[in-house]
């Protein structure tokens, strides 16, 4: 009921101050100019003239238009005075000076226009323009994407690799200083696909779709409040301009190859882009040594060998269509598939426990195979008013994913393990309706409110076959397997004020609101007993605050603060115990509470000529942490009914944890050719455990964590151009140890063809050392584990582009900001890959 009233009186909000404004504002009509381009001595229309327009009098264009294949161009425009510049080349520019509407008649044919050829064809002019491949903004930090040429062929992980106070581990996951609850957005909408695993979804993009890259570290209380680390948005490559274009690009090389196709058609109202890519990584084989001990009991040893081979493709479909100035509908669906195949054999040895039946030597071959897909359907309405910036909009959107795990565990040489296989089919389905509007009351004060409404609907089917006679014959377990349903309905709704104040101060301010209810309905097959469907319903109150003085016309200083809510996941609130490897099980926690942080930072941004500098120091209190604690448990072997030493880990709400931190971006041109960027991020580690997990404790003390980053790029002329990178992350801890470190550099290079419509390049990643080697430990009073994995970094690529089309560029466009921000936990959160048991 609360739910229900909070969006009631938020909707009442919008339509009041919508009524008092009046739909549409009283906006002054929309009228067309339109007319026919004809060549004075063939009589024949011109197809792709350019028809500018302008203030009467004028020199800046105000819109522009392609004429048709029957030489016809539209103008829409408000009433008034204006000039047509009608140019085409090979033909001196026409222009007619005035053409005059009024709002009695909004609309003017001008009917046919005579163009005559020059006595000289013209030269093409090509106007050019250099953005920085990194930009401090006030709000956030951007990276073009697209000015890079070391990511050219590789996939969005690798773009993210580089980009300003962003970590990406080995296996994918992202985080933001440090932090790996962080929000990913693609075109400033969440993707149901990353609610499954947003490090496999991440590699299915290609780095060629990729336009920029935002980092929000303290949004305000417009965006979703999920995400203790804020929020990534990815931006792909969407042109505004008249005409048919597009792109092909790709990428072959010793680990991965690429390929990505865009097409974009913009004909007066109606704009339509479609993009299609996929890579296929070459198998990859990886060796781990494994060490368990447990106190006064034995110890296991094992070494590895395995091999992976990924798969991803991605494409979308854009549609958007202009009724008139005041009215706009987009709607895009988004599809991915992806998957990836892992076989491998381990060979382990266990000795030193007191039973003389557990002190044996066998192999153990295993498979498996995942794959994951769906779609992101979305569709928006904006109406604008009369004054600028003040509009409504109202958006949907629905999400549908589903990830399926087949695996196979055998033993051989032993009889204390039985063979095993399963297979996990997960669905997720997410359902969202949001209501934002906009009224800038004067020039200096804006007012903002909204509206959500987000559904998640998530089903796991879990089924294990064991062969305990070693024969191929599989019997359906009814102990672990398990079927799962969760269902997660947030409302929120938000209101937010921006104010200019005098010499150079501006301060925003807002609220936000948010309601979660959970219910999830776990099912034995074996007992269907003492599994009562557990629910769980929380509001959280999120307040934002930001103030900025202006020092300068190039620097600003600003502080701000900012709190946020990370909701656990379906993996992490199952209450099964996973056993698809009995010597290390893991469960989740159908109680577990949500993640609150709240941050304090104060910034300082310059620009110096080219050069950009910009530096934050911040606090962080985050209570109710989540880490998954692992522990030692005796289980009975179901083989032969032993009682066994196994580690089975569990998510939980371990403590409170408070943060000191510091970053520093700079970009600076020691001479005009040759550009140096470098980052780097420090942030202290310092839990305080609940009561109940200080015996987990295994890491106490201070610890200072780190990330940074290091590019030069050169502009060598003649359409060369190169670049280098490098990076380094220090081990993440958690309160019973690290996990490991990661580093990695690269180079590459690129020739611009065919006047920068095509180029080819080369890059390389770490040429000088095949493997990397990842070591992590676990500890505690109980038992002690570590492990160390080389896995095969090394590559070469050649790397390929090119654009083709016949175009003409107009005024921007403002496009609908979604702030949704959903998706679940990084590396298989929504549904698990490895089973729930």
């Amino acid at each position: 009921m609360k739910r229900i009233l909070l969006l009631f009186a938020i909707f009442c909000t919008v339509l009041s101050a919508k009524a008092q404004m009046g739909v549409g504002g009283g906006a002054t009509i929309t009228g067309r100019i339109s007319g026919t381009v004809i060549d004075s001595l063939s009589g024949k229309p011109l197809d792709y003239a350019t028809v500018s327009i302008f203030r009467s009098g004028g020199k800046v264009p105000l819109n522009g238009v392609l004429t048709d294949s029957k030489g016809v161009f539209k103008l829409d425009i408000k009433p008034g005075n204006y000039k047509l510049a009608i140019s085409y080349i090979g033909y001196p520019t026409k222009v007619i000076d005035p053409v005059l509407t009024t709002g009695s008649k909004p609309d003017k044919n001008i009917g046919s226009i005579m163009v005559s050829p020059g006595a000289k064809a013209l030269k093409e002019v090509v106007v050019t323009g250099k953005t920085s491949l990194v930009e401090s903004r006030i709000d956030k930090i951007v990276f073009n994407a697209e000015k890079d040429i070391t990511s050219t062929g590789g996939n969005a992980t690798d773009v993210l690799q580089k980009v300003p106070l962003v970590a990406v581990d080995i296996n994918g996951n992202v985080s933001v200083r440090g932090d790996q609850n962080v929000r990913v957005l693609i075109n400033g909408k969440p993707s149901g696909a990353m609610s499954a695993s947003l490090s496999d979804v991440l590699k299915t993009i290609p780095a060629d779709q990729i336009k920029s890259v935002e980092v929000i570290t303290s949004p305000s209380a417009k965006y979703d409040a999920e995400g203790s680390a804020g929020i990534i948005n990815i931006i792909t490559k969407q042109k505004n301009m008249s005409g048919f274009s597009g792109s092909v690009s790709g990428g072959v090389g010793t680990r991965q190859n690429n390929g990505n196709l865009n097409l974009n058609y913009n004909k007066n109202r109606f704009s339509l882009s479609a993009n299609i890519g996929g890579n296929y990584t070459w198998p990859q084989k990886s060796t781990t040594t494994f060490n368990q001990s447990f106190t006064n009991s034995g110890n296991i040893n094992s070494n590895s060998e395995s091999t992976i081979k990924r798969f991803a493709s991605i494409g979308s479909v854009t549609a958007s269509y202009d009724v008139n100035n005041y009215n706009s509908f987009t709607s895009t669906i988004r599809l991915n598939k992806g998957g990836f195949n892992n076989s491998g054999l381990t060979q382990t040895t266990q000795a030193g426990f007191a039973d003389p039946t557990q002190n044996v030597a066998y192999s153990s071959p295993t498979s498996s195979h995942n794959s994951f897909g769906g779609f992101d359907w979305s569709a928006d309405y904006t109406h604008k008013f009369k004054k600028e910036g003040h509009e409504l909009t109202f958006s949907g959107q629905w999400s549908h994913s589903i990830i399926n795990t087949d695996y196979s565990n055998q033993y051989l040489n032993t009889t204390l393990k039985e063979n095993q296989k399963g297979k996990n089919d997960g669905t997720n389905d997410e359902y969202t309706f949001q209501a934002d509007y906009t009224l800038p009351v004067t020039k200096a004060f804006k007012f903002e409110a909204g509206g959500k409404t987000i559904l998640r609907r998530l089903s796991s089917d879990y089924e294990v076959y064991n062969d305990p006679t070693y024969s191929g014959n599989y019997i359906f377990d009814n102990l672990n397997s398990n079927t799962y349903g969760y269902n997660q309905n947030v409302v929120a709704g938000y209101s937010v004020f921006t104010v200019t104040l005098p010499k150079g101060y501006s301060l925003i301010g807002g609220a936000r609101v948010e309601n979660t209810d959970i219910k999830g309905n776990p099912t034995d097959n074996a007992t269907q007993l003492n599994l009562v469907p557990f629910t769980q319903n929380y509001t959280t109150f999120i307040p934002s605050f930001t103030v900025q003085k202006a020092l300068t016309p190039t620097s600003t200083i600003k502080l701000s603060y900012s709190k946020r809510i990370q909701r656990p996941s379906l993996t992490y609130l199952n209450p099964f115990i996973n056993k698809a490897n009995f010597q290390s099980q893991s469960e989740g926690s159908p109680r577990l509470s949500p993640e609150i942080s709240q941050t304090v930072e104060l910034n300082y941004n310059t620009f110096i000529g080219s050069s950009i500098i910009n530096a934050s120091v911040y606090y962080k209190h985050t209570g109710d942490m989540i880490e998954n604690l692992s522990n030692s448990v005796i289980d009975v072997n179901p083989t032969n009914g032993d009682s066994v030493n196994v580690t089975r880990s569990k998510y939980v709400n371990v403590g409170v944890n408070n943060s000191w931190g510091a970053s520093i971006f700079g970009s600076v041109n020691p001479v005009k050719a040759i550009t140096l960027r470098g980052s780097i991020n420090a942030y202290t580690y310092n839990p305080t455990p609940y009561a109940l997990y200080t015996s987990q404790l295994s890491q106490s003390g201070v610890y200072v964590q780190y990330t940074a980053f290091v590019s030069v790029s050169a502009d060598l002329g003649k359409g060369y151009v190169a670049e280098g990178f490098g990076f380094t992350n220090s081990p993440r801890r958690t309160i019973q140890g690290t996990s490991p470190t990661f580093s990695m550099y690269a180079f590459g290079a690129k020739k611009q063809l065919w006047n920068k419509k095509a180029s080819i390049g080369l890059n390389t990643v770490t040429p000088f050392s095949k493997d990397k080697y990842f070591k992590q430990n676990i500890s505690n009073a109980n038992f002690s584990q570590t492990s160390s994995t080389a896995f095969p970094f090394r590559s070469f690529g050649v790397t390929f582009s090119y654009n083709f089309g016949k175009v003409s560029f107009t005024a921007d466009k403002k496009k609908i900001n979604n702030d949704d921000t959903k998706q679940g936990d990084q590396g298989g959160g929504g549904i698990p890959a490895g089973g729930n048991n």
